[in-house]
């Protein structure tokens, strides 16, 4: 592409490896590029956790090594507002909240978006492992070369307009190729660290941070036959499915198992608990959702759908059938039953490749 036609693309620098080449495959595609660094947390920069200052430095190192333009720019109240409150909303109703999800839709393919706009860009590019295509049927979502890679279960909230101004440069390479990449170009974060951790709060001790927003409500853990065997801090610091962090120890007359948080009986304030990880009780056969969201703005077909599943990232593609679909909700049927199916958190649709959208799931049974 001629410099003079070339489209002016603002990436989203994050300081990591992956926006980095990202930045500079456009670069080579024959982009007028430029960045921008994203500040969205304010509340503490603690060392070894949400470390901005260090992520703007590496930032700034790409930046220069590439020949760009680094914009900056604080969305912390944006973020507050749009993602972190209802976090913490979620969290007092005993839910588990995917913030990831939140976050893309309203701070990175929304503030971002409109403020790249602003400064003239014709469209936006992340270090998101996702493919978009444009047919004449609408803007398609669709799955990453790199599957274990794969960020579609974290872009599916996005809309037709988000995604007609998206570009994902990843889309066909395995993170072993953006590392190589990386390395060829002499870039200094070649070999840093994948983040972990939730956007705001990083590496840190979840536990800990969530108790600077939430009061503790202890109350009994106990097994589904009523028997007490521990005490937990409250019931939203604990997740269907979680292993860790019970502080259950030997238990008399229980064998040496570990246990498995199971249910949450709210009307008790008692956290279910069972021994072993595939104990009937963690599995279930179906959910209902609500906050259906269609990436295309209406489902592929009337319901019955028979499609693919995922209710976790990186979790392989379940078969299910969506048995009854209305503007908001819908019920889904898998073809085998699913452990640890959690409220709050996202159920996301495909058919073969092409992501569909999703629900924040309710309740599974």
């Amino acid at each position: 592409m001629a410099e003079s036609n070339a489209e002016r693309v603002i990436v989203g620098l994050s300081g990591g490896v992956d926006s980095a080449v990202a930045a500079h495959l456009l670069l080579e595609q024959g982009y007028q590029v430029e960045a921008l660094f994203m500040k969205n947390w304010e509340e503490d920069d603690e060392p070894g956790y949400c470390a901005a200052a260090e992520d703007l430095a590496d930032a700034e190192a790409v930046a220069e090594r590439l020949g760009i333009r680094l914009h900056r720019v604080n969305f912390a109240t944006e973020y507050w507002d749009r993602v972190f409150e209802h976090f913490l909303a979620e969290y007092r109703a005993l839910r588990t909240p995917n913030p990831d999800v939140l976050c893309n839709k309203e701070v990175k393919f929304k503030a971002f978006l409109d403020h790249a706009l602003t400064l003239g860009a014709d469209a936006i590019a992340t270090g998101h492992y996702a493919r978009v295509e444009h047919g004449t049927d609408g803007t398609h979502l669709r799955l990453a070369v790199d599957a274990n890679k794969d960020q579609t279960y974290f872009l599916h909230q996005l809309s037709q307009a988000q995604l007609e101004r998206a570009l994902f440069p990843l889309a066909d390479l395995t993170k072993t190729e953006v590392r190589a990449r990386a390395r060829q170009l002499g870039l200094a974060n070649a070999e840093k660290k994948d983040s972990t951790g939730i956007c705001f709060i990083g590496e840190r001790r979840f536990a800990d941070f969530l108790d600077r927003y939430l009061p503790r409500n202890p109350g009994p853990i106990m097994t589904p036959e009523g028997e007490v065997v521990g005490e937990h801090r409250g019931l939203a610091w604990y997740t269907i499915g979680q292993r860790q962090g019970l502080g259950i120890g030997g238990v008399a007359a229980h064998e040496e198992a570990p246990w498995f948080v199971a249910a949450k009986a709210v009307e008790r304030n008692a956290l279910i608990v069972v021994q072993g990880g595939d104990h009937p009780l963690l599995y279930s056969e179906h959910l209902v959702g609500e906050q259906l969201h269609w990436i295309a703005g209406r489902p592929p077909m009337a319901a019955p759908i028979n499609c693919l599943c995922r209710l976790r990232h990186r979790q392989p593609l379940q078969r299910c059938t969506i048995i009854d679909v209305d503007s908001t909700s819908c019920q889904v049927r898998f073809d085998v039953p699913q452990r640890a199916i959690t409220p709050g958190q996202s159920a996301v649709f495909y058919l073969d490749d092409d992501c569909l959208g999703g629900c924040v799931v309710r309740q599974a049974g």
